[in-house]
């Protein structure tokens, strides 16, 4: 469990946490990528030579602000690089095209660098969470507002691509999805943006059929526990009393997680059990929710139980506001 052991990360930034523990492992992002490619591309990949490109590879302050994650991959021999981004934001972005194009032109001239010509192709791949439907073009040309007695011309000198793209607002996994696992996955990330995760864990219970590796039966605790500041490990135990092998399995992760988080002597919101740790990871929780710049660690640290608690009344006040009484 050694790759979920970053809890500060879960208790930051959950979905930007969860997505990078997941898909930084080559048997998921094969399980996501093989999929949702197109036919065409994804039979001709060679997907046991798939490998994560390292971070330094992409530009610093790129990694500082996006979830993302570069792979490097065989196709008849030539090599094809795949970048996932992970959009969680509930504002539609309808400049994403103009941001993956920095984002490719980043990589190809590093590798153009690194080692010349000719260059990989790259297939931007954009994994939306919600909770908006993602109704503006994928397509580069579209941003453009061309005379059109002119464009035919001009177009043969501009950019033209388009992204990939998944929208989970649209997508409903438990139906559509064909690999178990990332079944499991994308159906969390789903219902975690709808606030619906003890459905979530129903649903697991009724339909997880083979043994979920321990790695991540522990991420799926973490975020979830992490993404809704009011879920607690007894909801989720209950919620998987109709699979009591499953539900003993993950109250014994779930005491490992603990275990290990007082080894560490870190803050660990909720996974930890301290009261401030509690109050920590609840307003973390919210604030990533609402899309909030983050409190740094080292001030809420600082501060008592009872300011941590008015903190997070203020935040829940707002969350109420906003996505019930809405």
């Amino acid at each position: 469990m050694d790759d979920i052991s970053n809890f500060k990360d879960f208790a930051a930034h959950p979905n930007d946490a969860f997505f990078k523990s997941i898909f930084s492992e080559p048997n998921y992002a094969i399980g996501f990528f093989r999929n949702h490619l197109p036919s065409e591309i994804s039979d001709q990949i060679e997907w046991p030579s798939l490998h994560l490109v390292p971070s330094s590879f992409v530009k610093n302050n790129l990694q500082q602000t996006q979830s993302d994650l570069l792979f490097s991959v065989k196709l008849r021999e030539r090599e094809l690089l795949l970048y996932l981004l992970f959009e969680h934001q509930s504002t539609v972005d309808p400049a994403m095209p103009l941001r993956l194009l920095g984002y490719v032109g980043e990589i190809l001239t590093r590798h153009y660098k690194d080692n010349g010509l000719p260059l990989p192709p790259v297939i931007p791949y954009v994994l939306h969470q919600g909770p908006d439907a993602w109704k503006v073009s994928t397509h580069f040309e579209a941003l453009y507002d061309l005379p059109p007695e002119i464009a035919a011309a001009l177009l043969p000198f501009l950019p033209k691509f388009q992204h990939a793209m998944l929208d989970l607002s649209q997508y409903d996994p438990a139906a559509e999805e064909e690999d178990p696992q990332m079944r499991i996955i994308l159906n969390l990330m789903k219902l975690a943006r709808e606030r619906e995760l003890v459905r979530f864990f129903e649903w697991l219970a009724q339909s997880v059929v083979f043994q979920l590796p321990d790695s991540l039966l522990g991420s799926l605790l973490l975020y979830a526990l992490h993404a809704d500041s009011e879920l607690d490990s007894e909801q989720i135990y209950r919620s998987l009393t109709a699979n009591p092998q499953l539900e003993k399995r993950a109250m014994s992760v779930a005491e490992k997680l603990k275990a290990q988080g007082r080894v560490e002597g870190r803050v660990e919101g909720r996974v930890e059990g301290r009261v401030e740790g509690l109050w920590i990871g609840k307003i973390q929780a919210l604030e990533e929710f609402l899309e909030k710049p983050p409190t740094s660690q080292e001030f809420l640290a600082l501060r008592s139980i009872e300011e941590l608690e008015a903190m997070h009344q203020v935040l829940y006040c707002e969350y109420e506001i906003r996505f019930k009484r809405g």
